[in-house]
Parts: structure tokens; C-alpha cells; sequence
């Protein structure tokens, strides 16, 4: 009896995996591609798994690349954005350090409910024709090596089953089926650990105070739809809305300043909050009994040596690689490496080598990874000063929308002409951004940054708000060429221009010499 021979088969049916299916099945229509996925569906709401939280990229990529706006916007929540308030051991939420928007920018993105979103993935999977098993665990494995196709066996309700597959793609997760067997992992020096449970009620953060013009700041007045981040030394906690009204609560922290062995169950994490955030353990106390799960994971920070291989195999999401939940790039990477795989086998569709593509890709991604990995590694201690972390969450941010979600919103991710054009440009802004997480550093070490009753409005930075709209500008050849250079001009700014505030904590930090106009920032606003 012949093997049954499918052109894609996909180990693990959770987001990344979907996702990638739902991306092949719309660039390639008459993609014959079998999704195996170990959960059964339907999936439990709530209180499935992590990351609920996303970001431009990954907004944009539902939305557009994957046609899923509709579901985005009945199903989940319209986020009002990263917010972080500065209050380590203090309950009175109105009276710190507020860093956010005061009203929602153009450009959206989402709270989801993974186990609502993964359910709804694999039912439209089976709507556009794609083959989705759920229930079924993967036995073994072999991978194919100079043109041999792959092998899977497989079991579920039917019995065991072997195919063969022309490309592997592992989205198995934390399972990491191929980083396991060819030993890929790397330690990337990020070492923190993190704690999650959900509520089956909303914990209203807007509740917590009933002084008005703390209400007044925000328009409308949800503070509970963004992803609310209480900031302290070594760790932030978060809380997550959820379309089901559910919340989801977290706290995420370094290694070596907050060990886990302090909140490794929901009694000691309870305890832990009361300590370090009186005004959320108060909150969570007080709907104990709506507890839905609680769960938690230790060094979850990794690498991978390798994700596109010319043997015709790859991963995506945690089963290569993941940075850090602070900013939410989960969901961002996941577009980014599915976008890629479904570019090789573009090109292999096409009968071109992809070991030149499989190489130039791999390094991309890893850059891109490396640049954002730099946002975390070595940054925590610094999470709870009031003044330098809303400087660093600034710079981040405008680094990010000015560089990497242009190549993404711009489907620039590919044009290799660009990128080679540009290389000199992007290595320059990529050094600049290891200078500038350099800089917070040593701010941090020469400052108290002191929380106190304000709110710094990120929508009163006309540029920075002007960067979020502009994400959505269609841009030719010449015009993504232009705006990257001018992008990069205001990075260069503005980095002059936190360098200079940096100075007034320590003046042995270097002086700003770029000679770039500077862009304003809060308290000269």
C-alpha cells in the first residue's frame, strides 16, 4: 500500500502552526498541506495557553496577510496599548509614574484569547481546505536529506498513519520536536523566569482609584484594555484582558533578583504580589475563587542554531526560538518566520535552490532577533526606575516601528535588493540601538528615577504618534527607501537627544554628536 504524500506537513496545530498553514493555503491555493496537532478541538477558552498579548506586526499580519480581520475584531479585544505604571510596593495606582497613550493610536493591535483564536484557526484551516487533525500525536519522525522526502507517523482515533512530506515544518512549540533531535538549542544569556494564572472575571485596573482626574487622563477612560505592565526592580507583572471576559495575570521576572521558588504556585505569587504590588494582590484576592489555572516556566528565554535548512525542513515559533513576553514580539516572530518558510517554498515551487534563500533568510531572522533580544538581555534591573524606562520604552518603540515594521508592513521582508541596498543603513541603526541599551544602563546605575503622581503621554510626541499612523502608508521602491533613511535620522535624534537627558544623572556619559534635529521627549513636551 502506497504512503499517503503530502507537499506540506506541519508538526503542531497551535498558533504558529495555523497560521503557517492558513499562509500557504492563501499564497498557494492548490497546496495540498496536513496540519498534526496533538489537542483536541474544540479548545477551552481562557484558560489555554499564554500570550495573549500582540503587537503592530503581529495585528497586521491577522488582519491582512491572513484575512482574519472580522474574527479580530468580534472576538477579541481592541488593545489600548502598552501601558506601565511605576509601582513597586505601593497601592495607591493614581498617585505613581503613568507611561502610556491617553488615547488609542491608528494603528490597532489585539488582547486574544489563545484558546478562542487556536479553535477558530482550525476550523477556518478546514474551511479553506487545509488538512487539520487534531488529536492526533506524532510517534516518530524522519528527516529527509539531499532531495529524499520526509516520513511522519502519526496516531488518532483512526489508528496510526505514515506519510511522507516534500517539506517538514516543525510548529510543535515548547515540544521542539526538530530542535531536540538535531540538538539546535542555544542559551542566549537572557535568563528569567515567569508565572501566569487566569481570572474568570475582569480585574477592572480602572477601578482602583476613584480620583477623577486620574480617570480624566485616558480617552475613553479603559486603562483595563491595554496591556497594563506594573513595573518594579527585576521584574513587571501583567495583566491581559480577555474576550471572554476572563483576565489573564502574570508575573514575568529576572532570574537572580526574583527567584521562582517565591511564586512557583498561586499562594506564593499571591503573597509575592501583596509585597511588591499591594493594589493587584488586593484586586486578585478578592476574586480568588475565580481562579482558573495557574502555571509556570523557568528559563524560557532560547535560541536555535539553525531554523531554514536546504534539506527542506524548518521551524517556527517557540519550537526555534523565543525573546521575551516585555512588548508582547511573540506573535511578531511567528509572522516573521512563517513568512519566510513560505517564501522558500516559493522559490522551490519554482525550481530554484533555496540553499542561497534558506542562508540569507536565516541570517535576516537572526538579526532581527539579536536587535530585539537587546531590549531585554541585561535590562530588568533597570524596570522599576521611573525615569530612564520610559525613556528606553520610547526608544524601543520608535525603533521598532521605524525600522522592522516597516520591512513587515511593506512585505519588504524578502526584497533582498532593498536590504542589500541598505545593509551600511540597517547595521548602522543596529549599532545604535546596542549603544543606546547600553546607555539605560548606566542612566539607571546614576539614577533613583523616582515614581511620582504623573502621567507621560506618549500621544502628546506628535513624531512618535505620526510614526504608529504612518505604518500604514503604501510606498513604492523609492518611497520605503526614503522612509527608512528619514526613520533612521530621527532614530539618530533622538538618541542624541536621551543621551542629553542621560547627562543630567551622569555627566561622564557621552555628549550627543550626531548633530540630528531632536526630537521632543516628555518632560519637554
Amino acid at each position: 500500500m502506497n504512503m499517503p504524500t503530502h507537499e506540506v506537513v506541519i508538526l503542531g496545530g497551535g498558533l504558529a502552526g495555523l497560521c503557517l498553514a492558513l499562509q500557504l493555503r492563501g499564497e498557494f491555493p492548490d497546496m495540498d498541506i496536513l496540519v498534526l496537532e496533538r489537542l483536541r478541538h474544540p479548545l477551552p477558552a481562557a484558560a489555554h495557553k499564554v500570550g495573549e498579548s500582540t503587537v503592530e506586526i503581529a495585528a497586521d499580519y491577522f488582519d491582512n496577510t491572513l484575512g482574519l480581520r472580522d474574527h479580530m475584531d468580534t472576538a477579541h479585544i481592541r488593545k489600548f496599548g502598552l501601558r506601565y505604571f511605576f509601582s513597586d510596593g505601593r497601592d495607591d495606582i493614581a498617585n505613581v509614574t503613568e507611561l502610556g497613550v491617553s488615547r488609542i493610536l491608528p494603528i490597532p493591535s489585539y488582547q486574544i484569547d489563545r484558546g478562542v483564536f487556536e479553535t477558530f484557526l482550525g476550523a477556518e484551516a478546514r474551511r479553506r481546505g487545509i488538512g487539520f487533525r487534531d488529536g492526533a500525536t506524532v510517534k516518530t519522525f524522519s528527516v529527509g536529506t539531499h532531495g529524499a522526502a520526509h516520513e511522519v507517523s502519526y496516531v488518532d482515533d483512526a489508528g496510526e498513519h505514515r506519510v511522507s512530506a516534500r517539506w517538514l515544518l516543525d510548529a510543535s512549540g515548547r515540544a521542539a520536536l526538530l530542535r531536540r533531535r538535531f540538538e539546535l538549542t542555544i542559551d542566549n544569556g537572557h535568563h528569567a523566569n515567569a508565572v501566569w494564572f487566569r481570572m474568570d472575571t475582569r480585574l477592572d485596573i480602572d477601578r482602583w482609584s476613584d480620583d477623577a482626574d486620574w480617570h480624566a487622563r485616558c480617552t475613553p477612560p479603559e486603562r483595563w484594555r491595554s496591556t497594563n505592565h506594573l513595573m518594579g526592580p527585576g521584574y513587571w507583572a501583567w495583566l491581559i484582558p480577555l474576550g471572554s471576559g476572563a483576565h489573564s495575570v502574570g508575573i514575568v521576572a529576572d532570574a537572580a533578583m526574583h527567584p521562582l521558588d517565591g511564586m512557583r504556585d498561586f499562594e506564593r505569587a499571591l503573597g509575592w504580589l501583596h509585597a511588591h504590588q499591594p493594589a493587584m494582590g488586593r484586586a486578585i484576592a478578592a476574586e480568588r475563587d475565580s481562579l482558573l489555572d495557574f502555571r509556570f516556566l523557568r528559563d524560557y528565554s532560547h535560541n536555535s542554531r539553525q531554523l531554514f535548512s536546504a534539506d527542506r525542513w524548518a521551524l517556527t515559533g517557540e519550537a526555534g526560538s523565543f525573546l521575551d513576553p516585555f512588548y508582547s514580539p511573540g506573535s511578531d516572530f511567528i509572522a516573521i518566520a512563517n513568512t519566510y518558510i513560505v517564501a522558500l517554498i516559493g522559490h522551490d515551487r519554482a525550481g530554484r535552490s533555496i540553499a542561497p534563500y534558506a542562508h540569507f533568510y536565516e541570517k535576516l531572522y537572526f538579526s532581527f532577533y539579536e536587535n530585539t533580544l537587546a531590549l531585554f538581555r541585561d535590562q530588568y534591573p533597570l524596570f522599576g526606575n521611573a525615569e530612564v524606562l520610559p525613556a528606553k520604552v520610547t526608544w524601543d518603540y520608535a525603533f521598532y516601528w521605524g525600522v522592522l515594521c516597516q520591512l513587515m508592513f511593506q512585505r519588504r521582508l524578502t526584497d533582498l535588493d532593498l536590504l542589500g541596498e541598505m545593509r551600511a543603513e540597517l547595521e548602522r541603526a543596529q549599532v545604535l540601538n546596542t549603544r543606546m541599551q547600553q546607555l539605560f544602563r548606566h542612566w539607571h546605575a546614576a539614577s533613583a528615577g523616582t515614581s511620582r503622581r504623573e502621567m507621560l503621554d506618549q500621544t502628546a510626541l506628535a513624531w512618535f504618534a505620526e510614526l504608529n499612523r504612518g505604518l500604514h502608508d503604501r510606498l513604492d521602491d523609492a518611497g520605503i527607501r526614503l522612509r527608512l533613511r528619514d526613520n533612521l535620522r530621527l532614530l539618530e535624534g533622538l538618541a542624541d537627544a536621551l543621551t542629553l537627558q542621560a547627562t543630567g544623572a551622569d555627566a561622564r556619559l557621552q555628549a550627543p554628536c550626531s548633530g540630528q534635529r531632536q526630537p521632543p521627549l516628555f518632560r519637554a513636551a
